[in-house]
């Protein structure tokens, strides 16, 4: 029931590489869409290590739907890919831009979750393993189609010839090393959820790099379609926890700015305890979704991307929800 409530109103509030060996289809053989460039611009932020950025912004044409961030590390022994963006056209774009940087072979190509904009590049990685958690390849699966046909219509020719394509692989880091050794890098991988049921961090302890996925945002409202409040806020302790410890130098959101430190963490645990709080006391108070839809936002909050739509998002789908919980309630 949740991605009946998300994506209809997501869609209304917001209206030549080689790899390893294997040729990207080149955009002029499609004409239609050669003149659409991603600009995709790596940028080194540590050794071995680089972040394509997106735009910090919601969902639109004019960014071609590019608000992620995806990455790669070159680890010697070949690279990890993280993120494959929000279309074919951007996969096919994301292995040339790699291709400029290493002639390096692509190990693996990785998701952190099951949202359309990690995993719709994949058709341009069809030769290279694919993989995420068991849970986001299962989310993929049964949303694809309602997220194809909502990036459609948000993004226009950007998305053409862009298909659901899930992840192959699913992978499990209980089944792993704590701190796996991949040529010069020491990776630890992170099952964690909140932000959805399954969110891969990845922690490479070599540069200190984190990247965080969706669970920390950065100067950007936090998107909540498959949240889980609760768990979110204690998977951000325990991020906090690696950064207090020094482990962390450098952390990687998918939406938001590269920074350091703790500002990415804690802008998304203020936001996520003052929303539900929020919601709360409006239930408790006898509220409407109209008069809640109308409450203002704290100033600290008020020139982040996608607002005021990521929180008018927010409220619609859980605000029915806290009202239950409160009505459920035992009388005092």
């Amino acid at each position: 029931m949740r991605r009946l409530l998300w994506l209809p109103l997501w869609a209304g509030l917001v209206a030549s590489a080689w790899g390893q060996g294997v040729p990207v289809p080149p955009t002029a053989a499609r004409p239609d869409i050669a003149r659409l460039d991603y600009d995709l611009t790596p940028r080194r932020i540590a050794e071995g290590t680089w972040v394509i950025e997106g735009e910090v912004a919601d969902f639109s044409r004019a960014n071609g739907c590019n608000i992620i961030n995806t990455a790669f590390i070159d680890t010697g022994a070949g690279v990890i890919v993280i993120n494959t963006g929000p279309s074919r056209l951007y996969g096919e774009q994301q292995r040339r831009a790699i291709a400029r940087v290493t002639p390096a072979p692509v190990l693996r190509v990785l998701q952190l979750n099951l949202h359309p904009d990690y995993f719709f590049g994949n058709q341009a990685w069809s030769d290279t393993p694919t993989q995420a958690l068991a849970g986001s390849i299962a989310g993929m699966k049964a949303e694809g189609g309602a997220y194809a046909d909502n990036l459609y219509r948000l993004c226009g020719d950007w998305m053409k010839g862009s298909e659901a394509t899930p992840s192959r692989q699913a992978i499990d880091p209980a089944t792993l090393p704590a701190v796996e050794q991949i040529g010069r890098h020491r990776i630890e991988w992170l099952r964690l959820n909140g932000h959805t049921g399954d969110d891969l961090v990845l922690l490479d302890h070599t540069t200190g790099v984190l990247f965080a996925g969706g669970l920390v945002f950065a100067e950007r409202v936090p998107t909540t379609p498959h949240a889980d409040f609760g768990a979110w806020l204690a998977s951000l302790d325990a991020l906090e926890g690696r950064l207090a410890d020094g482990r962390v130098r450098t952390v990687v959101p998918s939406h938001g700015p590269v920074h350091e430190g703790l500002a990415g963490v804690r802008q998304t645990r203020d936001w996520l305890v003052w929303l539900t709080g929020t919601m709360q006391s409006a239930a408790e108070r006898g509220l409407d979704l109209g008069e809640v839809l109308r409450t203002p936002v704290p100033e600290r909050f008020a020139r982040w991307a996608a607002q005021p739509a990521e929180l008018q998002r927010s409220l619609t789908q859980w605000y029915p929800r806290f009202e239950q919980k409160v009505l459920a309630a035992p009388a005092r």
